[in-house]
This record gives C-alpha cells, sequence and structure tokens, in this order.
C-alpha cells in the first residue's frame, strides 16, 4: 500500500486546450469543457431556494478502496501533469467551488521528483492570464520580478550579426524562471486543497466496460530491467475521477494512446502536430555583462536555409541567462545534430563573447510542439 504525500504555468483555463485533453467520465453524464460557463454543469441549484450549490450526483468527497490487484483513490477530478496548464486548471476549479459553495475533489499527479523539475528554466512571460486566474500575484510575491527592458532580433551570418525590426511586443512582459513559476502555482492550488502527488508518473489510462475513461494509474515500482518483479514490488495505484484531464505537455504519452483510441485526429479534422527539439543551458556571466531584461532573438546562422529554427537569449536576475537553439524536427540534412548546432551558436563572435569567463548552472532539453493550435487541435471529447 503506497503512503501518498503531497509536495509542493501563464494560462487561463480556454488556452489550455492546445496542451491538455478533457475527457468525459463514467461517473458523469455531462460533458464538461475548459470554459468558465462550461464547467458551471458541474454545478446544479436546488429548488429549495437557500442559495446552496450542490453536485449533480454525489457531494464532492475523495474517497479510498481497494481492488483485488491495487489500491484506489477515488476523486471528483484527476489531473496529468503539474506544468501550467495542470496547476492553472485545478487552480481554477477549486476557485469556482469557492464561488459556487460547493467542493470538489481535485488531485494532480506529476512524474517529476517535486513539482517544477520536469520545466526548463528562462522564459518570456506574459502575464495577462495570470492577471486573470491570481490577479494579487505580486502581492502573492510570485516569483515575476525581471521587467523587458529591451527587445531585440538579429539575423546571423557566420561572422557577422545584422540587426532587424523586431516582430515581437514584449512590453510589459516579465523574463523569469518557468520552473520557479510552477512550484509557486503548485503552492497556490495547494493553499486551495488540491492534492499534489510528485514522483509517480502517470502509466496507464483506466477504462471501464463501456469503453469510458475512469481515471489514471501509476507506474508499478520494483520492477526489474528485464520487467521481473524484485522483493521490493508494488502495484501502481489507480486514482479514479468523474472527469480526467490530460495536462502532460508535448507529446504526452497517455494522450497520444487516446488520440488514436478514439481516432480524434481523423474526427476533428486536424493536422498532424509537428515538432521541434529545444536546447537550453542557464549561465552565470560577469556582472558587467549582465542586463537584466534584455532580451534576444536570432534566426539564420548556423542553420541553413532549409532548417526551421532560431535561437534566443535572455538575462535573468542574479547575473544568470538563458541561452539555447530551438531545430524543428522536420530538417533534411540527416546529418544534422542540433546539439552540435548550438554548440556552434555559442561560438559566433557575436554570442562568444557574452559567455567568456561564464558557468554553466543547468542545461536540459525538450520537445517543442510546432503546429499550432488552429490546425493540430484534436476533437474533444
Amino acid at each position: 500500500m503506497y503512503k501518498f504525500i503531497s509536495s509542493s504555468s501563464k494560462s487561463k483555463l480556454i488556452p489550455l486546450l492546445s496542451n491538455s485533453i478533457l475527457y468525459k467520465s463514467a461517473y458523469s453524464s455531462n460533458l464538461v469543457s475548459n470554459s468558465r460557463n462550461e464547467i458551471s454543469k458541474f454545478f446544479h441549484k436546488p429548488k429549495n431556494g437557500n442559495g446552496r450549490w450542490v453536485l449533480w450526483g454525489q457531494s464532492g468527497f475523495r474517497s479510498y478502496s481497494s481492488e483485488s490487484d491495487r489500491e484506489t483513490m477515488n476523486y471528483d477530478v484527476v489531473i496529468v501533469g503539474a506544468g501550467p496548464a495542470g496547476l492553472s486548471a485545478a487552480i481554477k476549479l477549486k476557485q469556482l467551488c469557492q464561488q459556487k459553495e460547493v467542493d470538489l475533489s481535485v488531485c494532480v499527479v506529476e512524474k517529476g521528483a517535486e513539482v517544477g523539475a520536469h520545466n526548463l528554466s528562462g522564459n518570456v512571460f506574459e502575464p495577462r492570464a495570470l492577471d486573470e486566474l491570481v490577479p494579487h500575484w505580486k502581492e502573492e510575491e510570485a516569483p515575476i520580478d525581471v521587467p523587458v527592458t529591451s527587445d531585440n532580433f538579429w539575423l546571423l551570418m557566420e561572422n557577422r550579426a545584422f540587426s532587424l525590426p523586431s516582430p515581437f511586443d514584449n512590453k510589459g512582459n516579465y523574463v523569469i524562471s518557468l520552473s520557479q513559476l510552477v512550484r509557486w502555482l503548485g503552492q497556490k492550488a495547494e493553499e486551495l486543497g488540491v492534492e499534489i502527488y510528485s514522483g509517480f508518473a502517470a502509466s496507464e489510462i483506466l477504462c471501464n466496460e463501456h469503453n469510458e475513461v475512469t481515471g489514471i494509474a501509476t507506474n508499478d515500482m520494483g520492477v526489474a530491467k528485464d520487467g521481473s518483479r524484485k522483493e521490493n514490488y508494488q502495484r501502481g495505484v489507480a486514482l479514479k475521477g468523474r472527469v480526467t484531464l490530460l495536462a502532460e505537455g508535448c507529446r504526452g504519452s497517455l494522450s497520444e494512446k487516446l488520440i488514436k483510441k478514439y481516432n480524434l485526429r481523423e474526427k476533428g479534422q486536424g493536422q498532424h502536430q509537428t515538432y521541434a527539439l529545444g536546447i537550453k543551458e542557464v549561465w552565470e556571466i560577469d556582472a558587467d555583462k549582465h542586463q537584466p531584461g534584455y532580451v534576444l532573438h536570432t534566426l539564420g546562422w548556423p542553420l541553413d536555409q532549409k532548417t526551421y529554427g532560431g535561437s534566443f537569449l535572455y538575462h535573468m536576475k542574479d547575473r544568470q541567462i538563458a541561452v539555447g537553439l530551438v531545430v524543428a524536427l522536420d530538417y533534411e540534412n540527416p546529418f544534422l545534430n542540433p546539439y552540435e548546432e548550438y554548440q556552434r551558436f555559442k561560438r559566433h563572435p557575436a554570442i562568444r563573447p557574452l559567455l567568456e569567463g561564464g558557468t554553466v548552472l543547468q542545461y536540459g532539453a525538450r520537445s517543442l510542439n510546432e503546429g499550432g493550435f488552429q490546425f493540430s487541435l484534436v476533437e474533444q471529447l
């Protein structure tokens, strides 16, 4: 039996559809959407006129039960992924519960060891959606305190850099660490009563006999490399919900399974998503080179004219900068190595002087969605 320990991004609910998939559960007869009006379908005002809102069917609660081969925990809403999308959805649901004077049990399962562990640092952040979600974020000490001071756009040649008019408008935006913001959102969610389980990967979609999604199961523990069960083997836990929200991010494993199982892409006439690889490092540089709030994007070298991509460089606080390269994964040259191209980029005459004498603090890479919301959105169940 497992003992769960609760631990502690920019979006409102409607944009979450680009990285989230919402499923109707066998526990609910209503289709639940991400919009504020549609979420109201969770609630019903009784005829007695006392003004108190109650849930259709059973009231919100979390229960615990045991099946033959795994433990089961029941919730009203189960969210997979403690990133910006998943945590924003959890916070908004709890805020609506307070407004309607009802209680929905909401849990978020996160595969990272802690909230924010899988969110790479360095981000130019537009606070408009956070203004709607947490209006007093400034007073609540959100880690957003480096406003953009300059917005630059360069075309790189092998040995030169040409300044171009910037296609971006980052006035009023901030340079932030996304992982720090996600940790802060996790704290806000827990304060509202959301249960967050870090370190547990959702490995399986659970369905009932009618082929309806009823929740997810976490991965089994104590499994050897050859698939055999070790002495400390423990079966994964079933987290069942009236609604299951997948907010896994780019090409989530469970999302892809359900898209294929229910033919969501074909039904929604959505084009297949295209992807890119983003490589990012966080550096600490000399104080005399640091300009907090400086933002730079580039295109051109080291990529050829047939390869989509570009670089970015953001000056954060405490002498730290985020620098990286994005390469679309539809490149034609089979010998192209995104990592090697990133190393070449850092040696460019316009970039190298900034990094000389500095220290790499963190590094990482991740896949990115490039297909766009308009053309790649699948049908929502």
